[in-house]
């Protein structure tokens, strides 16, 4: 993920920003508005269903240890949250280009490590017992920083685990062993434990909240922890 400097609508220069509308309704879209079909939030898609049965046997394959029913929840979840994500992220073209239209206010959310967020916590609330939930990032503080999720049998190292990831693909959901990508991921404990917090401060204001969002915030916050 870019990590950019978030400025407030105000200082964009006006005609900066209708060259900016111009840009992406010329692309067939509008800004807020987006095709959606109607869904429940923990509805898998007809044509995810296999690809979450995949991810669920690779899953408790993980370790004889694993519940594979909770492997089939985690993996259902995650397949569903995806497709909720990026119809309330009205993912649009590449990761940069969605990118873009957060750094200049089109989007509220859809930066990478927000991808990652709300993943996390739709899965943490699972309550899981057998797998447990990590925070991987590769090429941390700098330009080409990228975050996702990682899933490992409780109680293994987390190089042994499986990313979960969207952002890198347009808003569908990816998933490979964390050994097997081509970029080199590193842990977050202390990133992970604030997402935590976070939401569980937010229950109190926001009791209704399927997946959690957090307020508006800067695009340099991740980056600079």
């Amino acid at each position: 993920m870019i990590a950019l400097p978030r400025c407030a609508g105000s200082c964009i220069p006006a005609t900066r920003r209708l060259a900016v509308v111009f840009i992406i309704l010329s692309a067939g879209i509008a800004p807020t508005i987006a095709k959606q079909e109607p869904f429940s939030s923990l509805e898998v898609a007809k044509n995810d269903l296999p690809k979450a049965q995949a991810l669920a046997t690779q899953l408790a394959a993980l370790s004889p240890k694993v519940d594979p029913k909770e492997a089939k929840a985690v993996a259902e979840c995650a397949y569903a949250t995806a497709r909720r994500l990026r119809s309330q992220y009205h993912m649009f073209g590449t990761p940069i280009f969605n990118n873009f239209l957060v750094y200049h206010g089109f989007r509220k959310r859809g930066y990478c490590y927000q991808w990652t967020e709300d993943l996390f916590l739709a899965l943490d609330a699972l309550k899981l017992k057998t797998l447990e939930l990590h925070w991987g990032e590769a090429y941390a503080g700098t330009w080409r920083e990228n975050n996702c999720l990682v899933v490992t049998a409780k109680g293994q190292p987390f190089e042994r685990g499986m990313i979960l990831e969207a952002w890198r693909h347009f808003g569908y959901l990816r998933w490979n062993l964390l050994l097997s990508d081509e970029d080199r991921y590193f842990e977050n404990t202390k990133w992970a434990a604030r997402v935590r917090s976070r939401a569980a401060a937010a229950k109190t204001s926001e009791p209704h909240h399927g997946v959690a969002f957090q307020r508006r915030v800067t695009a340099t916050e991740k980056s600079s922890e």
